[in-house]
C-alpha cells in the first residue's frame, strides 16, 4: 500500500513506448522497427514516467522539423511549467539561455559567441593534444594486457581534451563530468544539475580573473558581452556535447571495428578508413540517439498526426538515419563516404564543433589501433551492457584484451 505522503508512480498510457527502460537500451533498433510497423514515422513515447513526447523516426519528417524553427522552436519554457524540478529528464530538456534552447536574435547572439570561440581552436595543436593524452592513457594499461577502454581510454581523452580546450582545471572538470554523467543517465539528475551549475560558475569566475587562450576566455571577451549566468549555460552546452557524446563516439567506433569483421578487413587492407568507421557509427549507433528536441507552440499536423502544443518532439537520429526510405539499396551497415546522417543535426541548431569532434575521435581511434593492433573484446559483444536512458547510446564498459607489453 502506498504511504499517504508518497506520490504514486505515473502510469504509461497504452500504446506509449518507454525509452528509459533497460529493454529499450539493450536493442533499440528492434524497438525502432516495431515502432515503424505500428506507428509510422511519428511515435508516441515516454521519456520518463509521466513525461510524454513524440519520437520522430522518419528521415524526411525529421529533416522537415529540424529545418522549421518557427513551427518547431527549441524553447521549452511553456512545457517545463508543468514538469517538476525532480523530473529525471528535465535537466537535459529545460530552458537555458544558450543557443540550443533559444531562437531568433537571442539564438544568433549565443551562436555567434560560441562559433567565434570554437573556430579559433588550432586543429594541429588539437591533434597533438589528443595524441599526447592518448599516449598517457595507453601507457597506463599497456602492461596489464587488458583494459576497459571506455573508462581508461575514451573518457580520459574526451575529458582531458575538452578541459584543456575550455581552460578548465582538473578539479573543476571532475565536478563537471560528475554532474554531466548524472544528467545523461537521468539518475540523480537534479543533483547533477546542481553540481554542474556550481562547477561552471567557478570556471567562469576563474577565467574572467585570469583569461587565457581557451574557449571560455574567448567567450568572456566576445562582443556579445555574456553575463555570468549566460556564460555558465554556454559551458553546460559545450560540456554536454563534449564529454558524454564524444566518449561514446570513440567507444562505439572501437566496438564496431572490433566486431565487424568485414569492415575491419577493409580497414586493414586500406579500403576503408577510421573516418568511414566513425560515419558508420554515426549512422547506426550515434552517441546521441534521440535528441534535437522542439516544442510546437500550437497543435501542428504532420502527415495526419496532430502534434500537441508545448509537448516535446524528439528526433531519433538513430532511427531516422536507418529509415528504409533513406537506406533502400544501401547494404546494411555500409555507409562509407556517405555523410547524410543526422547525428550532428541540421538547420539552425546543427553542431558547431563537428570538425573538432571528428578530429578528436578519429585521432583517438587511430592512435589506439596503431599502438595495440592485436586488441580483441574480452567477452562477446552480445554480453556488453548498454546504459539505459532515452537520449544516449552508451556502453557501461568496453573490456578488451591485448598482448601485454613487457
Amino acid at each position: 500500500m502506498t504511504p499517504p505522503s508518497a506520490e504514486p508512480e505515473p502510469t504509461r498510457p497504452p500504446g506509449r513506448i518507454a525509452l528509459y527502460e533497460p529493454e529499450f537500451a539493450a536493442d533499440p533498433h528492434a524497438a525502432y522497427r516495431r515502432m515503424r510497423r505500428t506507428h509510422g514515422p511519428l511515435v508516441p513515447v515516454d521519456l520518463a514516467p509521466g513525461v510524454p513526447a513524440t519520437l520522430v523516426i522518419g528521415y524526411y519528417q525529421a529533416r522537415r522539423i529540424l529545418n522549421d524553427p518557427l513551427r518547431f522552436p527549441a524553447d521549452p519554457r511553456a512545457w517545463e511549467k508543468l514538469i517538476p524540478v525532480s523530473c529525471p529528464v528535465r535537466p537535459m530538456m529545460e530552458w537555458r539561455p544558450n543557443a540550443l534552447r533559444s531562437g531568433g536574435a537571442e539564438h544568433a547572439r549565443y551562436r555567434s559567441a560560441n562559433t567565434h570561440a570554437i573556430d579559433r581552436v588550432d586543429q594541429h595543436g588539437l591533434r597533438a593534444l589528443v595524441e599526447k593524452v592518448a599516449d598517457g592513457a595507453i601507457d597506463g594499461f599497456r602492461g596489464a594486457g587488458s583494459a576497459d577502454l571506455l573508462t581508461q581510454y575514451s573518457f580520459p581523452i574526451a575529458f582531458s581534451v575538452l578541459s584543456a580546450l575550455l581552460g578548465c582545471p582538473d578539479e573543476i572538470g571532475q565536478r563537471i563530468a560528475d554532474g554531466m554523467a548524472k544528467i545523461f543517465d537521468t539518475t540523480n539528475a537534479q543533483l547533477g544539475n546542481e553540481i554542474l551549475a556550481r562547477a561552471v560558475s567557478d570556471l567562469v569566475t576563474l577565467r574572467r580573473r585570469h583569461p587565457g587562450d581557451d574557449i571560455t576566455s574567448r567567450l568572456t571577451l566576445h562582443p556579445a558581452e555574456l553575463t555570468d549566468e549566460e556564460m555558465g549555460h554556454q559551458l553546460v552546452t559545450l560540456y554536454g556535447a563534449g564529454i558524454e557524446p564524444l566518449t561514446n563516439l570513440i567507444s562505439n567506433t572501437i566496438l564496431k571495428i572490433l566486431t565487424d569483421e568485414e569492415f575491419s578487413a577493409d580497414l586493414h587492407a586500406g579500403l576503408s578508413t577510421v573516418r568511414d568507421a566513425l560515419d558508420a557509427v554515426l549512422y547506426t549507433d550515434p552517441p546521441m540517439a534521440n535528441y534535437c528536441i522542439s516544442y510546437p507552440p500550437y497543435p501542428i499536423d504532420v502527415e495526419g498526426v496532430l502534434l500537441p502544443a508545448d509537448q516535446p518532439v524528439v528526433v531519433s537520429m538513430a532511427a531516422a538515419n536507418n529509415d528504409p526510405a533513406l537506406t533502400e539499396g544501401v547494404p546494411e551497415g555500409r555507409h562509407a563516404g556517405n555523410r547524410a546522417h543526422l547525428a550532428w543535426s541540421i538547420g539552425p541548431h546543427s553542431c558547431p564543433a563537428r570538425s573538432h569532434a571528428y578530429l578528436i575521435a578519429e585521432t583517438a581511434v587511430t592512435h589506439l589501433l596503431d599502438a595495440l593492433p592485436e586488441t580483441d573484446l574480452a567477452r562477446p559483444a552480445a554480453e556488453l551492457t548498454w546504459r539505459p536512458g532515452p537520449f544516449h547510446r552508451a556502453l557501461e564498459s568496453l573490456p578488451v584484451t591485448f598482448p601485454a607489453a613487457h
